[in-house]
């Protein structure tokens, strides 16, 4: 069940998520779209679109950090065991509690307001469940390890060795047999939501307007009263010279 769990299933979810990428961008073109229900209720979008976003990009690169940094490398700092443990566990308890209470009023907007819930689609309920639940787990993990409930388990010696060495097609999945269950239904739950990723409204994580930073500026110019007065009163397109 180790081999099923921490050796074949997290290439199975990345291979979903490509091949599942890669789909959608040839055959459901018009589909890639966070299915914006803005126009129907605005005023809780405004607070809970911010917080979550903002509290997911800080959420990811803290698991960037702490995955795919070696504690070799921190320790080469002069970054302590201590220091680390307690800067990783404040930023990270922030970002995931903002995050998760970003999610919650968006969840609770949509099943609220009649509109935003008919506008909801099937793939949404899975979507929510699994991002809910690795929201919820993972900040259960951090609060059962700051406090000693798990007999101080340090995950960079043992979840974060595992995860890189899925990297090199050699995952040592034996080193999660002594992760604590919530790490473990944490990365399950993880897992899984990148295989919805192409199948769910979360496929617009991929389409970050970068080139919206380089694009002319769009000039806008005030009409001549004249011109409105003097133009034609006929119906259709106009020859533009």
């Amino acid at each position: 069940m180790d081999l099923i769990l921490w050796g074949v299933l997290p290439y199975v979810s990345i291979a979903l998520l490509i091949a599942g990428t890669v789909w959608r961008a040839r055959f459901d073109t018009f589909g890639w779209t966070t299915h914006s229900s803005q126009l129907h209720e605005s005023r809780l979008l405004r607070i809970g679109s911010p917080l979550f976003h903002f509290g997911m990009l800080f959420v990811v690169l803290g698991h960037v950090v702490g995955l795919l940094i070696p504690k070799s490398w921190t320790d080469a700092m002069g970054l302590s065991d201590h220091a680390y443990h307690l800067m990783a566990v404040s930023t990270g308890t922030v970002a995931g509690v903002a995050a998760a209470a970003g999610i919650g009023i968006l969840v609770y907007r949509r099943f609220k307001v009649p509109a935003v819930r008919r506008a909801t689609l099937r793939s949404d309920h899975l979507m929510y469940t699994f991002l809910l639940g690795a929201m919820v787990l993972g900040l259960t993990a951090t609060l059962l390890n700051s406090t000693g409930m798990t007999n101080d388990y340090n995950y960079r010696d043992g979840i974060s060795l595992w995860f890189r060495s899925l990297f090199t097609f050699t995952p040592d999945y034996h080193l999660m047999a002594g992760a604590p269950l919530a790490f473990k239904l944490h990365i399950l739950f993880g897992f899984t939501l990148f295989a919805l990723i192409p199948y769910s409204r979360l496929v617009h994580a991929f389409s970050v307007p970068l080139k919206y930073l380089f694009r002319p500026y769009v000039v806008y110019r005030k009409r001549d009263p004249k011109e409105l007065a003097n133009r034609p009163s006929k119906r259709g397109w106009e020859r533009v010279s």
